[in-house]
């Protein structure tokens, strides 16, 4: 099944408010991971704004010491010589690289991966030396699959903004997946995936191996609580698939 990774940049965002220690971090990733996620994800950027270098390790032995050993901890962020220094200093499973330039509010497309080849495939291989999972963060273009193997990345992550906006249809998302899948690449994907909109998207690439979803789960939690959201996204998932066939 697809598994589900929550980001908890939000979370941060709002305990940055006041800076008063709540909401508290690693309790609530624990509340997530104990209502049946499989990771949490955390991008954290230059200004700080959201999470903070010094959650990272925190986090890291709190994911490393977790009951379930398949728990996954994924880092999200530009390569940046700080940002490479930091998750190689403390233990994660995949680092997702994207394109962000420092002051950018969100994540709004994904690499060129031609232009940027020779520095992403250095990176790349400096991180999976270190046993560390490498997802570039892509738009939805069969084409750019080609540089992605060149480059050695074993993942990629579709960017699903204009998905969630009608920009982009579905067809092009699976071509580009079964273009990845092809060739040995796992998917997985992320931006503004919602409770309204996952299931369509996990029923035309049912074998998507991962979604990293923040802002619509964290909005989701205010209302109904974070157990009872996580596992409504994980009911849409396993009701996605099945429609699909894949479970």
């Amino acid at each position: 099944m697809t598994k589900l990774s929550v980001n908890l940049n939000k979370v941060a965002l709002l305990r940055n408010q006041r800076d008063v220690g709540y909401p508290n971090i690693i309790k609530t990733a624990e509340i997530i991971l104990n209502a049946g996620a499989a990771g949490i994800t955390v991008h954290p950027r230059p200004d700080e704004r959201h999470i903070r270098r010094s959650d990272i390790p925190e986090l890291a032995q709190f994911i490393e010491n977790h009951d379930n050993s398949e728990i996954e901890f994924n880092i999200e962020g530009y390569p940046a010589d700080d940002f490479i220094e930091l998750v190689l200093k403390h233990k994660c499973h995949q680092v997702t690289l994207v394109p962000d330039e420092p002051n950018q509010r969100t994540s709004d497309h994904g690499w060129d991966v031609k232009k940027h080849h020779d520095m992403l495939k250095d990176i790349t291989k400096t991180l999976q030396s270190q046993n560390r999972r490498v997802s570039l963060f892509l738009d939805p273009v069969p084409k750019l699959i080609e540089a992605v193997i060149s480059i050695g990345a074993k993942r990629i992550e579709l960017y699903t903004g204009p998905y969630a906006e009608h920009q982009i249809d579905l067809m092009d998302y699976a071509t580009t997946a079964l273009e990845a899948k092809k060739n040995g690449i796992e998917v997985n994907a992320g931006h503004d995936l919602s409770l309204d909109n996952l299931g369509d998207f996990i029923e035309s690439i049912p074998d998507c191996a991962e979604v990293s979803i923040g802002h619509a789960i964290t909005s989701d939690a205010l209302l109904m609580g974070w157990d009872k959201a996580v596992k409504a996204y994980l009911e849409v998932i396993q009701k996605a698939q099945k429609k699909s066939g894949t479970v």
